[in-house]
């Protein structure tokens, strides 16, 4: 008999509002921006050198608030240049609340921002048949390579894309967290499928090393506070879950067993720890930036 799990992803609405739920739940913007505002500055050091205009790429911008901190961090390197901005991002919803977040910012007068509503592989084949090899000074790929299909000609061909003294920054979930600890354990019993696949910090290292490309890696702590999944028939929390596990209503389609299982997981030292009565699952990132 088919298993009634689905996908999380194969229901946009339903996987934004749980993504969100999760950002509201996680310190993950807050330690990416604490990134942003101490690293990233020497990360983009010369990538305007000599340049009236630098071009940067966003790839899966989703709402836009991480973008739009890297975009003032540009403006204060290289101030008055014009910046190109061009977001690659599948999500209709998400790209409405990137332009209401760029409406509220103030100081984006030398900015000039484009989106593309596609998948980055829709972006990547539309620009080889159209014979398009822009160049880019800055590319960025937030918490996104989970959702490609081959990770590392994802990065091959966004590397291909870089200027002389361009970056390319990656964001994903550190081989130090709670989901490589999950995700290698029920990965297989999971409803995964070509919309979403598990990659982390050690993934994306052997693909660079067997491409012999160089970069530096920068690991970020961060945690999401899970303790209303261990409250039987508590919304956020079942909603929680289903983000964990990629799964639509886990709480109600996975087998009893796998349920056990996960639960159990999620309490384990490997996974999360206990704090002030609350239980943290271990959400590190890790940041890596590849030069051209």
């Amino acid at each position: 008999m088919a298993s009634p799990m689905r996908c999380l992803p194969t229901d946009p609405a339903k996987y934004l509002q749980s993504f969100r739920l999760f950002l509201a739940n996680s310190t993950e913007h807050q330690c990416m921006r604490e990134f942003m505002e101490g690293q990233l500055p020497a990360v983009i050091g010369s990538i305007g050198n000599g340049k009236s205009t630098i071009n940067i790429l966003s790839v899966g911008g989703g709402a836009g608030e991480i973008d739009l901190l890297i975009l003032s961090k540009v403006q204060a390197r290289y101030p008055g240049i014009t910046i190109n901005n061009d977001v690659i991002e599948p999500n209709a919803d998400q790209i409405f609340k990137y332009k209401e977040h760029v409406a509220e910012t103030s100081n984006l007068e030398n900015v000039k921002f484009t989106w593309h509503e596609e998948t980055a592989y829709e972006y990547e084949s539309r620009m080889n048949a159209e014979k398009n090899s822009k160049k880019w000074d800055f590319i960025h790929m937030i918490q996104m390579l989970y959702y490609v299909k081959d990770v590392p000609e994802t990065i091959q061909y966004f590397h291909s894309l870089l200027e002389v003294q361009a970056k390319l920054l990656i964001i994903v979930v550190s081989e130090s967290s709670g989901w490589e600890t999950l995700w290698k354990k029920y990965r297989s019993s999971f409803p995964l499928n070509d919309l979403c696949f598990y990659v982390s910090s050690a993934d994306i290292k052997r693909m660079l090393d067997s491409a012999r490309l160089k970069y530096q890696l920068h690991e970020l702590p961060s945690h999401i506070d899970i303790t209303s999944c261990f409250i039987e028939g508590n919304k956020d929390g079942e909603m929680l879950l289903d983000f964990l596990t990629e799964t639509c209503e886990f709480s109600k389609t996975a087998p009893p067993e796998l349920k056990r299982q996960v639960m159990e997981e999620l309490r384990k030292p490997e996974c999360s720890e206990k704090r002030d009565g609350k239980v943290l699952f271990n959400n590190n990132l890790s940041v890596i930036v590849i030069e051209p």
